[in-house]
């Protein structure tokens, strides 16, 4: 007996292979022909305003930061640790007091010694007084009496007010948080010597935020206070409010300041996004996702899914672009389009909606 040969053997396969196809094609032909169902996600299409936008750079700055400074002289005896969170109000920083103290105390010794003049010399005035009337003392010794009396009220009041004062420098040896903030930099350290209006500590306000644009002025065109603007800071995107626009532009760079309001808590001070400004009126349009357009060689198609749950390819201009929303001609307000699993999908072909989005 013969041993098949090389040839039959893929003659054998051969037709396995052909029979295969075969019964796979009947099973498609039973089931009405084509590919099957494809699972997709879609989105609406809606009509709404869109500008186009150019983005430029900006900056998150706190609304309050201050170099706390000295008010007097003194060795510094305690200052706040550098990520300390102070409210308004707490010590941010403690001079020594040791010699005010001391000079407080010579002025309240100052302060009784003419006190103590004052007494005198009021009995003094009124003794004279008395002797005038009986002619036994002279008028001039009762005027100086009571010009000594009048000095002598005059220095008391010196001397007092040099106790309020010293009392004063006191407490300024103290320094405050003017407002709620964090500690970022210790400009001196304890132990050393603060001169009157020396930078002691920097402070602050990490929670009250804004958000600093530097534009032409031709990017003001369509801005104006309480517009609202697009920030991104990869990845995260989120929208502001003009707070102000500084009306004067800067004398070299011919830009004018933008502060945004943002009441999101995950930006940080001297964090850098970009903002999006309007670069003309806003237009009614019709707008999808970005991640609905489908880009071929021939151009950008969009799949449209019908009643019948069947895809139809569409093919598309587009338009004004702003953030992850772009313009496109040939789709109508309220059509459901294929954002995720479009790029395999073909004209016709019937699909399995799994995730619905933004149909009302």
């Amino acid at each position: 007996m013969k041993k098949p040969g090389i040839r039959s053997t893929r003659q054998v396969a051969t037709a396995l292979s052909l029979l295969f196809m075969l019964a796979t094609s009947g099973a498609l032909a039973q089931q009405g022909g084509g590919p099957p169902p494809a699972p997709v996600v879609v989105e609406t299409a809606k009509s709404q305003r869109l500008a186009p936008v150019s983005w430029y750079p900006a900056t998150v700055i706190s609304r309050n930061k201050a170099r706390l400074a000295a008010e007097v002289a003194g060795r510094l005896i305690a200052v706040a640790e550098v990520g300390t969170n102070l409210a308004r109000g707490d010590v941010a920083a403690r001079l020594d007091d040791t010699l005010l103290q001391q000079t407080l105390n010579e002025n309240l010794a100052a302060v009784s010694r003419e006190q103590a003049r004052l007494k005198f010399l009021s009995a003094d005035v009124r003794r004279l007084e008395k002797l005038a009337k009986q002619n036994t003392a002279t008028q001039s010794q009762l005027d100086e009496a009571i010009a000594n009396l009048g000095v002598t009220r005059s220095e008391l009041a010196a001397t007092q007010a040099r106790v309020g004062l010293t009392r004063e420098r006191i407490e300024r040896t103290v320094l405050y948080a003017p407002f709620d903030g964090v500690v970022v930099e210790r400009l001196l350290e304890p132990g050393e010597w603060a001169e009157e209006g020396s930078a002691v500590l920097r402070l602050v306000d990490s929670a009250s935020l804004y958000v600093q644009a530097w534009v032409p002025v031709q990017a003001l065109r369509y801005v104006s206070e309480n517009t609202s603007l697009r920030l991104k800071a990869n990845p995260k995107e989120t929208n502001g409010t003009v707070h102000t626009i500084v009306p004067v532009g800067d004398a070299r760079s011919r830009l004018y300041e933008l502060r945004i309001t943002v009441r999101d808590a995950a930006f940080s001070v001297g964090q850098d996004l970009r903002v999006a400004i309007p670069a003309a009126e806003p237009r009614e349009v019709v707008a999808i996702d970005r991640d609905a357009l489908v880009l071929r060689r021939d151009g950008a198609v969009v799949y449209r899914v019908g009643a019948d749950e069947t895809a139809e390819r569409v093919e598309v201009e587009t338009g004004i672009a702003s953030g992850r929303l772009i313009e496109v001609s040939g789709i109508q307000d309220g059509d459901l389009v294929v954002v995720r699993g479009g790029e395999r999908l073909r004209h016709g072909q019937k699909v399995v909606v799994t995730a619905p989005q933004g149909a009302n």
